[in-house]
């Protein structure tokens, strides 16, 4: 129970994340450290992290509104215990909603025959009204580039001289209904919402160098129960998606193949499994318990056996993966590199495989360190929820809402949606 006599973190100095997965709810609260501004992780250190086992969220969707709830309660207290404050308001990863990336260019006349604040205003204006169309709730909103008078490849427009201003925009949106969902869990634990966070973008800029965003890369964060996509180039984020597969998938097969309790069979796949055969793996035996009516029995199987029910799973979950990035708009200016992330990206020989299956380099990335992150935490898992802070600290969530509780649902996701994150 917390005390009076604990900070509120709620201050312009603590930043509170939180990433709901189909696995895992994690909450890391941050303090910043102007004096360490040009540290690694954008001048924060962390003083409170919290992560339980997740219930209630399926491929990144809230199926059980209580026990999601609980899990976030968990998590943010254990943040909270160790931090000594008290979380008024959550800065959150969406990867819910069938999240959909679009880049298209918005306009605005410049009646007095110079581009300035008014103009930009309008442009981005225009942007978000034509993002949230069909009831789709705006996530991130990101200016590509601007054309003065259709002259592309203008930076900053402000001050120059031009009749028609146009913005190159990229626009991440999710179904409404998800996200309410999502919303009330957090309200239940009598937290606030201050900012959200595109999934794919907070994982793939904790373990990308801005060389490589500058050159073009695809991050996978491959989850629990979904695998996230995030393009990058010219250093900007160009092309988000998420797919309901993921680790989880894998687990569920060694359970029923093997005829094993869920927690066992996670194990299997954490210490056994590989996409690497040797010849040794026929002989290498794997014993584990046997669920059901033959509770206590003990069975054995071989790391060769193991194999032949991981790889089916992994082709597939890599051939949906690179179907998506084939797909995407700008894949000719980012696919030529690949980035894997997340729990799933830890399978041993994985990334050789996906090297294989796309034609390009790949390597398995963990997120850039941010002060006080222990090392277990500053791993492929928890890309995500370090990549939020890290857009939190450099101000990429522009507008707090804090103080907003007892609003309708509906209209507090009208104004979330117009939210405008520029990082």
């Amino acid at each position: 129970m917390l005390n009076g006599a604990r900070q509120t973190a709620g201050g312009r100095d603590l930043i509170s994340v939180l990433d709901l997965g189909s696995s895992k709810a994690c909450c890391i609260i941050a303090r910043r450290q102007p004096q360490a501004a040009g540290a690694p992780g954008g001048g924060l250190r962390v003083v409170g992290i919290g992560h339980q086992r997740s219930h209630g969220v399926k491929a990144g969707v809230i199926m059980n509104l209580e026990e999601a709830e609980h899990a976030i309660r968990a998590a943010v207290s254990q943040a909270e215990r160790m931090a000594g404050v008290a979380v008024e308001d959550v800065i959150v990863s969406i990867a819910c909603g069938r999240l959909r990336s679009q880049t298209f260019t918005a306009k605005a006349e410049a009646p007095h025959g110079h581009v300035g604040d008014d103009e930009i205003s309008r442009v981005l204006a225009g942007g978000r009204a034509y993002a949230e169309r069909d009831g789709r709730i705006l996530i991130h909103l990101t200016q590509i580039g601007y054309r003065l008078d259709g002259a592309p490849g203008v930076r900053d427009p402000r001050g120059m001289a031009a009749r028609i201003v146009a913005g190159d925009l990229h626009a991440v949106t999710a179904d409404e209904a998800p996200v309410r969902n999502l919303l009330l869990a957090i309200e239940r634990c009598h937290l606030g919402v201050a900012g959200f966070v595109a999934n794919p973008y907070a994982g793939g800029l904790a373990v990308t160098t801005p060389e490589e965003r500058r050159l073009g890369v695809t991050v996978v964060d491959i989850g629990g129960g979904t695998a996230s996509i995030a393009m990058f180039a010219e250093e900007h984020f160009v092309h988000a998606d998420v797919l309901p597969v993921g680790s989880n998938h894998i687990t569920f097969d060694i359970a029923r193949a093997l005829s094993t309790p869920l927690a066992e069979a996670e194990r299997i796949k954490a210490l056994y499994g590989t996409m690497v055969r040797a010849r040794s793996d026929e002989h290498e035996v794997v014993s584990y318990p046997v669920a059901g009516d033959d509770e206590g029995q003990v069975r054995h199987t071989t790391k060769a056996e193991l194999h032949e029910i991981l790889r089916p799973r992994v082709e597939s979950i890599l051939s949906l993966v690179m179907d998506r990035i084939a797909a995407a708009p700008l894949a000719r200016y980012a696919a030529g590199r690949l980035v894997l992330t997340g729990g799933g990206s830890q399978l041993v020989g994985l990334a050789a495989m996906a090297a294989e299956q796309s034609g390009c380099p790949v390597r398995v990335a963990r997120p850039v360190s941010v002060g006080g992150l222990p090392p277990n935490v500053c791993s492929p898992p928890f890309s995500v929820v370090v990549g939020m802070l890290q857009i939190a600290a450099a101000g990429g969530v522009s507008v707090r809402m804090s103080g907003e509780r007892g609003h309708a649902p509906s209209s507090y996701l009208r104004r979330v949606g117009s939210w405008l994150k520029e990082f």
